[in-house]
Order: C-alpha cells, then sequence, then structure tokens
C-alpha cells in the first residue's frame, strides 16, 4: 500500500517504484510483448489477433497516466484501456489487494479514479492541518448538525459549529504538524467513502489512529467525520499487563 507523502501532497502509488521506469517506457515493453505474441496478419491489427487475457496482461505494465493516454490513440486501443480486468489490476497494483471480492456497480475504472479523489481530499485534510487553515478546514466540511470529530485528547464535538470551534482551539494552541501517513485503506460505497489508517508525527512518537468518513454533495467530497486515537506501543501495552 502507499504511504501519502504530506510534504508535497501528493500519493505514493507502488506503479511509480516500477523497474519499468516509467510510462514511455512501460509503452515499449508493452508494444514489444503484443509484437512478440502476434503473428502478423494482414488486414489485421496486432491487437486484435491477441486474445482478451493476453492483452490485459500486457496493460498491466501501464501506469494511471499511460492507460488513459492509451484510451485516447483510436477506438480498439480505447475499448483495450477500458477493460474492467485492467483496472482492476491497476487498482491492486497502486492500491491494496484487500477488496478483491468487492465487484463495484460501475465498474473499476470508476472506482480507482474514486479511490484517487478520496486519497486526494484525505491529503488536503493533513496539509489543512499542518497549514493550521481554519478557512480550509470549514471548507473541506460539510455545513451540517449531523456530523462529528473526536480528537486524539478523546474530546468529543457534534454538529458543524462545534466541529468548527475545536479545529479553530486546535489551530490556535498547538503548532502545525506535518504527518507521515502509512498504511492507508480505503472503501467506497455510493455516495460515502471511509479512509482508515496510521500518522505519525515523529519517528519515536506512536502512531494515531485515524479514521476519516466523507460524503459526496454537489460535486465534491466532503468529511462528515474524523476519529483519532493515540496508538499504544507495545511496550506500554507490556506494561499496563505487568501493573
Amino acid at each position: 500500500m502507499p504511504s501519502t507523502s504530506l510534504a508535497n501532497g501528493t500519493v505514493n502509488g507502488n506503479a511509480d517504484s516500477s523497474p519499468l521506469g516509467g510510462g514511455g517506457e512501460r509503452a515499449d515493453v508493452v508494444a514489444s510483448t503484443v509484437a512478440m505474441l502476434a503473428d502478423d496478419k494482414p488486414g489485421v491489427s496486432m491487437m486484435e489477433q491477441l486474445v482478451p487475457e493476453i492483452t490485459t496482461h500486457a496493460l498491466s505494465y501501464l501506469d494511471y497516466p499511460s492507460l488513459c493516454r492509451l484510451s485516447m490513440t483510436n477506438s480498439l486501443m480505447r475499448k483495450a484501456a477500458n477493460d474492467d480486468n485492467a483496472w482492476k489490476a491497476l487498482y491492486h497494483k497502486d492500491f491494496t489487494l484487500e477488496q478483491d471480492g468487492i465487484r463495484p456497480v460501475n465498474g473499476w475504472k470508476e472506482y480507482y479514479a474514486t479511490t484517487r479523489a478520496i486519497m486526494s481530499v484525505n491529503t488536503e485534510f493533513f496539509s489543512i492541518i499542518r497549514d493550521r487553515s481554519l478557512q480550509e478546514m470549514a471548507r473541506l466540511w460539510l455545513n451540517s448538525d449531523y456530523v462529528k470529530c473526536i480528537h486524539a485528547s478523546g474530546e468529543y464535538f457534534s454538529g458543524y459549529r462545534e466541529v468548527m470551534q475545536s479545529w479553530e482551539f486546535c489551530f490556535n494552541w498547538e503548532q502545525g504538524y506535518d504527518f507521515q501517513v502509512h498504511n492507508v485503506r480505503t472503501r467506497i460505497v455510493s455516495g460515502m467513502a471511509w479512509v482508515t489508517m496510521k500518522a505519525y508525527v515523529n519517528v519515536d512518537a506512536g502512531p494515531f489512529l485515524i479514521t476519516n468518513l466523507f460524503e459526496f454533495h454537489n460535486g465534491r467530497w466532503h468529511l462528515v467525520h474524523h476519529h483519532s486515537s493515540v496508538m499504544l506501543n507495545d511496550v506500554v501495552n507490556q506494561q499496563v499487563v505487568v501493573q
């Protein structure tokens, strides 16, 4: 699973570290694979000669931008690049294998794109904390009376007004933190998505266990629930057991 670098607001996927290099090199690999596996038949393109399984395997070497560019070349490539199995493989490569058993209602391509959008909004949440921007935090949260926020201190706030007051207090009394976020997992159902993760402020302190819940309203994802708690490390757990 990729980790989220909050210093530059990007999500580093596994595809970037592929031994095949950048999108251009991946495209060369696909072209070479097609050339080796297809016979030269007049009037029929090499891609048309390949069975779907081989085509999907060849496309699995492409990253997200390359697959999108391939779909814009011609109708045959668009059909191949929109194959649901290709997007499922890309999702597993860039995000997680944990959701192998689900069947996205609108297919894996849309599920992949929505997951990227959620990851981006979740990264924005931590950037706002780092910058201590109350205005951006207010824009991120859904203005509703049912939103909830539980800070790592254990304090509980309900309703948009109380939640914003809690963040105003945090930003006024605490410094901006540059979190390093790991083990990010996202699940999307209809217009709702929840994200779980571990967030570290520094390597010496234990991580925060964080859950963010988002809802889709008026073309944007809004935060409706935030729960943060401190994860006790093994040493602390052992001390508690002994006592």
